[in-house]
This record gives structure tokens, sequence and C-alpha cells, in this order.
């Protein structure tokens, strides 16, 4: 699998997904094209899928958000007679590459965090309408909507059989969701996750696994009914017309990715990448009438949406690059007044969906196994939420006084109320509260802050960030810093990290990210799921995996 992955796609090319607008009302049809796999060697059977089905769900998940602000309900349902959904390909499965798999799976993840956020985020409620089979990553996708209908008949039943099919774990936090969210008893949940068959009718709503059953006879008529509830009592506000996205201006080089607004350096020989972001250079707009006219085009939402890509393409087809160092560059007091336009009118529905993009795209940075790093330069503009950045990353080099020949603006970090609840970690907390958890009387210390541009040793003795170098330091100590963590084992620095990085409460999201790190990397790994005689591999043989009974 080495092709280049393309996260960018438009409705004129989906082929696995359908969808129909009827007023607050979407019907998100799920009919995925056997021969449309994103790699050979496999067919997108019984609605299976792969990352090329779930690239375009995402896309369906954001582009609802901007171009139909006017949708309250989603109903997500089969094309195919007799099946919801199987779940992910287990013949992709089989054959792809280890860090593909685990790419997949949190890009799932993500996706279906997404949509199953966008009731609070966004005002849309998401129904599960399950005619037929729906098992393992099927049953997650249902799982992650608000409501789930399930027909009573004799073919439609939920289930997650990985584990006595596969030999691992459902790896779109079925596990966790089901303990979590829909707290089904551990003991049921210990039943229903050993078997192959599933679970259908009055017992899956009475185990808490779906919200109703409906005659097969009435289904149909019930899910349109219960679509039209939701509708009715939805609280979001009746809007009339969203803004279109058309696609990035992107231009991928052997080592570079350049976008309009963000330039991505490839140092292959010294497996480390260079993000550098452009502040804006226009002035902010006026008002969101001119924000809305500006479209895709509008700053703070292109600049969201370049970055959302350059970290989805680097995850996936740049692994051997375990070092991000992120740099910005620009005028401070210009950036402050593109992020004011949007704090200042976040009851706009539009400055809400922008400010939401931000916190997926920086939640996606956060859950991304490589080291990350930030140098506050001089000329920088980390204001806002570019400054939650410095706080998301493992480390922060910041320069201190003037540096010879330099005479770029001294660098300087500017907090903006954005800092102090906009952008929630998985962990339900702030960035800040993160850091300095020990410390939540210095985060609201911090507030005195706002609006300041604040300079090296200020930040540094605010714990801003991590070291302040002058000009005789700076090349040498961040040289060295690089050069001693792109020398570390990968598997190493990705369980310290993502361990590291989550500190204080545990939630459902920390428990499915943490669990997908950790246990699934593990077991996917395992000869009893990929060996030559693992489960994965003997699936569909009618001769089970072959295991090593050894409990370790």
């Amino acid at each position: 699998m080495s092709k280049v992955i393309d996260f960018q796609t438009d409705p004129s090319k989906y082929r696995h997904w359908k969808i129909e607008y009827n007023g607050p009302i979407a019907n998100l049809v799920m009919d995925v094209d056997e021969n449309g796999g994103l790699f050979e060697g496999y067919e997108l059977k019984l609605n299976s899928y792969d990352l090329g089905v779930d690239i375009e769900l995402n896309d369906v998940v954001q582009r609802m958000r901007f171009e139909h602000p006017e949708v309250k309900v989603v109903v997500i349902k089969s094309g195919k007679d007799k099946v919801f959904c199987a779940g992910a390909n287990i013949r992709m499965l089989g054959s792809a590459e280890h860090s593909h798999k685990v790419n997949f799976c949190k890009f799932t993840n993500e996706t279906r965090n997404t949509f199953e956020a966008a009731e609070l985020d966004s005002g849309q409620n998401y129904i599960a309408a399950i005619k037929g089979a729906c098992a393992g990553g099927g049953y997650e996708l249902a799982l992650a909507c608000n409501h789930i209908m399930l027909t009573d008949d004799s073919t439609s039943a939920v289930g997650l059989p990985e584990v006595p099919l596969l030999a691992v774990l459902p790896g779109t936090g079925g596990l966790t969701r089901v303990t979590d969210k829909r707290k089904v008893r551990r003991d049921r949940a210990d039943i229903f996750c050993s078997m192959e068959e599933g679970i259908k009718g009055k017992r899956a709503k009475e185990w808490r696994l779906v919200d109703e059953v409906v005659a097969n006879s009435k289904f149909d008529e019930a899910v349109v009914n219960r679509a039209q509830e939701f509708a009715n009592n939805s609280q979001k506000a009746n809007i009339l017309g969203g803004i279109s996205i058309g696609p990035l201006s992107r231009h991928i080089i052997d080592d570079a990715v350049s976008y309009d607004l963000i330039e991505v350096e490839l140092d292959r020989p010294g497996r480390k990448v260079t993000i550098s972001l452009k502040g804006p250079e226009e002035d902010a707009p006026a008002d969101m009438t001119e924000f809305q006219a500006q479209g895709d085009q509008a700053y703070m939402f292109k600049l969201a949406r370049e970055l959302e890509d350059a970290i989805l393409h680097l995850r996936s087809n740049e692994n051997q690059l375990g070092l991000w160092l992120f740099r910005t560059q620009g005028d401070p007091k210009k950036f402050l007044a593109h992020e004011a336009m949007l704090s200042d009118n976040a009851d706009h529905w539009l400055a809400n969906e922008v400010q939401q993009y931000w916190k997926r795209t920086l939640k996606r940075l956060d859950v991304t196994s490589r080291s990350l790093a930030a140098l506050v330069e001089h000329g920088s503009c980390f204001v806002g939420v570019l400054a939650e950045i410095l706080f998301s990353v493992d480390r922060t080099y910041m320069m201190e006084n003037e540096f010879d020949g330099d005479s770029r603006s001294m660098a300087s970090i500017t907090l903006t109320d954005a800092n102090f609840g906009g952008y929630p970690m998985g962990n339900a907390l702030t960035r800040l509260h993160t850091r300095f958890l020990a410390e939540p009387e210095h985060v609201e210390s911090l507030k005195c802050f706002i609006g300041t541009a604040v300079e090296a040793e200020e930040a540094n003795k605010l714990g801003l960030v991590t070291v302040i170098l002058d000009d005789i330091d700076w090349e040498d100590e961040v040289r060295i810093f690089i050069e001693e963590r792109v020398s570390f084992s990968p598997d190493a620095m990705t369980g310290m990290e993502a361990n590291l990085r989550f500190a204080g409460p545990e939630t459902m999201e920390t428990r499915i990210f943490g669990r997908l790190t950790a246990w699934q990397n593990w077991i996917f790994n395992r000869p009893n799921a990929v060996g030559k005689d693992g489960a994965l591999q003997r699936y569909g043989t009618g001769v089970r995996g072959e295991y090593n009974m050894e409990r370790v």
C-alpha cells in the first residue's frame, strides 16, 4: 500500500455514499461500491468499508456543517438488502501494513467522534436506521449516532464479533461506547462481545444495545416519524443558505507539500517535518456578512482546512518522518483581529462552525503518533488558536532577545479568550488546564495577559514555553534536540507521548484513543491475529485461526 492517500474529495467523486436533503432532514445512504476499494486485492462486499469509504463519510459530515446548516437530523441507512454494514473489510485488514491499519482506525474514530459531537457542536442529531446485519465497525458506526433503531426481523442484528472471529478488538470505540455510552451491564457486554451472530430484536433493546425495535412492516414509517420528531424538537435555529467548499490549493513534490497558507518541508534524511503557517496578509472582514461572502477563502476557515489536510497527509503518507516542527510567521495584531471576528460573533452559525472545525483539527494533532515541537521565532504569530499548537506539542523552544542580523519583530505569544475554553482537548480540559494540572489558579492568573504580546523571559516565567534560547545557543540547542529525538525508538516515543499528552480525568474519548494506541496497536501485531495461521489471514476459509494460547 504505497500509493499516496488523498483525503480531499467532493460529492461528484463519491462512490460509496448517497445523500438526500429534505429541509431539516438528511438521509445518508451507505451503498458501498464493491469494486471501489482504495487499494487492489479485495472487494468491499456487504457494505464493508476501507479508508476510502470513510474519507467520503468524513467529507459528507464536514460539508453538512457548512454547505447545509439547515440540517437538524441525519438518518444513516443502508442501500443494500439484508445488510446495514459488515464493518471494516477483513481482506483489507489482512493485507494492509500495520501502520495503515492503525492510521485507518484512528481516522475512523475521529470521523465517528465528529458526528457523535454534532448535536452539541452544531445542533444536528444522527439516527441509525438498521435493517439487516450490523456487525463490527458497522455497529460502531451506529453506536456513534444519538439514536439507534433496529428492525425486528430474522436477519437484522447488532454485533461486535471481532474477538471470536478475528482475534482483534473493535477498533472504533465499540467496547468503550457499549459500556460508557450505552451503559450495558458488563456481564451482558461480555456475552455480546464474545458472540459471532450478534443480538436481535427485543433482546437488543432490553440490553440497551439499541434504543428502539420496530416491526419490519412499520420500520420505514417509524424512521420518518422519529426523524421528524427530532427535527421538530430541535433547538437549532432555522438557517437558510450555507457556503460552498471547493478543493484546496495543494502541490506535492518530493520534499515539500505547499498550500496557500502552509508550507510543509520534508527532511527525509533527518526524519523530520517543518510545518510553517502564515499569518493573514489582509485585514479581517468588517462583519460576518463579509466573512460569509468570502466563503471557503475566509482566512480562519482556509487555514484550518489546510492544517487538517496537512496533518492527515503526513500521518498516512510520511510515517518515517517522526518529528514535526511547527513555526508561524505573520503579524500578531492582524491574526488577533481575524480571530476576534469569530469570537465576537460566536452566536453566528458560521463563526461557530469554523471554531468547531479548529477544535476538531487541534484534536487531530493531539492524537497524532509523532513527536511534536514548536519553534517560537522572531516574526511569529502564535496568537489565540495558533498558541494552542504550543500547548499541544511535546516541547516548545522560543527565541530570547535580538538575534544578530534578524530584523523581524521580537518573538512573542499572545493569549486570547479562546485559550481558556474555546478548544477543549479530548479529556474535556483546555490545553492550559492540562498543562498546569496541579495549578488551576495559575491558569486563572494567565487571563490577566489576554491580548498582551508576551516575550521570551515572561513566557518562560509563566510556563508557556519549555526553553528560551538566545542568539548564541539557539541553533546548537535546537539541533541537538532534533537529533536526539529522531534517534529514539518510534514505538517508545508513541507510547510515551500518548501517555503524557492526556493528563487529568479520563473521558470516553481519551479511553477510546488510549486503548487504540496501546491495546489495538499491540494486538494487531500478534501472530494470533496477523500471522500466517492467524484469524485475519484465515477469515473466510472455514478454518479457524491457530492461536498461541499463552496468556501474557
